[in-house]
């Protein structure tokens, strides 16, 4: 699986972006593996976030997203950045084994299990797929929490280091790790 041009193109101009006007502060980004199969997975707060995780790594970070951003011209964009699209309106089978096939292949993976943007950080149920694909992959996930307000001096995006999805009862491994993920906001870990 080849790297996007379009993808390789466009991060330094949002690098560029992320620290000219978002200024955020980057914690624990020495916990994102340089090489082999990963996924990021943490909170979703803004249409923003992508370009915190596109700045944090020197990776091409593949991204899980709505498939209604592959309508219109914007089409164009977003088939050639990398992205898996995800039909959010039904139970999307193939989302588990494209993501999986790009895993396969080492790569980076971020993946919001929320499914869509929390609210006041108030989160929201995790949905089980980031813990499936993990555990059906044997990759590790890095959780992440995003903390503060966007273009303010506390914008800031916390890496915890990695973890394993050990068991098969899937049900419990989500509540876990959407408990660690709140932790994380708290401030506890």
């Amino acid at each position: 699986m080849k790297e996007s041009k379009l993808y390789k193109f466009s991060r330094p101009i949002v690098k560029l972006f992320t620290k000219i006007f978002l200024r955020p502060k980057f914690i624990g980004i020495e916990n994102i593996p340089v090489s082999g199969r990963v996924i990021l997975a943490g909170t979703h707060t803004n249409n923003l976030d992508c370009f915190l995780l596109m700045s944090s790594t020197k990776r091409c970070v593949h991204f899980l997203a709505k498939d209604e951003l592959w309508k219109g011209p914007k089409k164009i964009i977003f088939s050639n950045m990398g992205l898996i699209p995800v039909n959010r309106r039904c139970k999307d089978k193939s989302v588990i084994p494209s993501t999986i096939k790009y895993l396969e292949d080492e790569k980076l993976v971020a993946i919001f299990p929320e499914g869509t943007f929390s609210k006041e950080h108030k989160l929201l149920p995790f949905k089980i797929g980031t813990v499936k694909i993990a555990r059906l992959s044997d990759t590790k996930i890095v959780p992440f929490v995003i903390k503060g307000k966007y273009f303010s001096k506390n914008l800031r995006i916390i890496f915890g280091k990695p973890i394993i999805i050990k068991s098969d009862d899937l049900e419990k491994e989500n509540n876990e790790f959407r408990n660690l993920i709140e932790n994380m906001i708290k401030g506890e870990i």
